[in-house]
């Protein structure tokens, strides 16, 4: 009996790696926490066919940060696909990451690409120096060709600022996605779209957006806490490493899993 097949796609967000040696608020090792991410990954069993991560990789999108970036994912052994948020440098990630093509010259980092039986295609939902997200009609444009191109095959979407709001307000005041509406509309029109991911809020949130299922997934590192009190300010706390990881049979549906490194 021959073994069952099925294309498997891991999902990181908001690593916010800085310099070799130094943490975050002073106190959280972010490179840290992502060495036993990568380790969870490599250690799943059937292993992903890729990894995309969805932004604020590192905290101040610093060249060398860019550089401890690369070490740290050195060890994956499966193809991993880079988006920016906010955090992040555009120029400094295509230093960072040379042998990236994708990662492309243009003014955004889009682009879509094979994994498995599914078609990635990632968009740029950044808007540099700001926390808020914005799809312009340029990057709607562009991405209603892809989904145009691909209709007879099952699609991922993936950016940074989640499509929807999350009622976290320290989240949703500042960082609302400008362009969410026209984005959902798209999504109205193409049923193939599987997933929709995307990063920024520090925890696994899921909705539906254009009747498609999105999703946030947790960070390795600092997690945000519940809080819909506009008076207050982002409430922070560490949590074992978490990812999740999206399994598509080849028919039927998709499968999301969150998968933590916290053993008894």
């Amino acid at each position: 009996m021959s073994a069952f097949h099925f294309t498997s796609l891991a999902h990181l967000t908001d690593l916010h790696i800085r310099h070799p040696g130094e943490t975050a608020y002073r106190r959280v090792d972010t490179a840290a926490y992502l060495r036993k991410s990568v380790d969870m990954v490599q250690g799943l069993a059937p292993r992903p066919d890729a990894v995309v991560i969805t932004g604020n990789l590192t905290d101040f999108g610093q060249d060398e940060a860019y550089a401890h970036l690369a070490e740290l994912l050195a060890p994956l052994t499966m193809p991993f696909y880079l988006l920016p948020g906010s955090h992040d440098s555009r120029e400094a990630m295509r230093r960072g990451f040379p042998a990236h093509t994708h990662l492309g010259d243009g003014p955004f980092i889009q682009y879509a690409v094979d994994v498995g039986e599914l078609r990635l295609i990632a968009v740029d939902s950044c808007t540099p120096g700001e926390s808020h997200g914005s799809l312009c009609q340029r990057r709607l444009r562009w991405l209603s060709d892809e989904l145009d191109a691909c209709e007879d095959r099952p699609v991922i979407l993936a950016l940074h600022h989640p499509p929807f709001q999350t009622y976290v307000n320290v989240v949703d005041k500042p960082s609302l996605l400008q362009g969410a509406e026209e984005l959902e509309a798209l999504v109205e029109l193409h049923p193939n779209i599987q997933r929709i991911l995307s990063g920024h809020l520090h925890q696994a949130v899921t909705t539906l957006v254009g009747g498609a299922i999105a999703m946030t997934a947790p960070a390795p590192a600092q997690s945000m806490r519940l809080d819909s009190d506009d008076n207050r300010l982002a409430q922070w706390e560490v949590k074992p490493p978490a990812l999740l990881v999206h399994t598509f049979p080849g028919t039927g549906r998709m499968v999301s899993h969150t998968v933590s490194s916290a053993r008894l």
